[in-house]
């Protein structure tokens, strides 16, 4: 599956993962969005996680 579509599919999730991540550690640190922003760090640790299986 890392040829062509699959490797594109594979590495835009990666930096929404990133993004996500990023995101939500903006909102933690910014306070008011705490819930929201562990959220999205959960919702980056599931994509680099399917990332992850589906690189095997």
């Amino acid at each position: 599956m890392n040829e062509g579509l699959g490797a594109t599919l594979l590495s835009i999730t990666t930096i929404a993962a990133f993004l996500l991540a990023a995101g939500g550690i903006y909102l933690i640190v910014k306070g008011n969005e705490r819930g929201k922003g562990v959220l999205m760090i959960v919702a980056a640790a599931v994509a680099m996680a399917n990332v992850a299986i589906w690189s095997i």
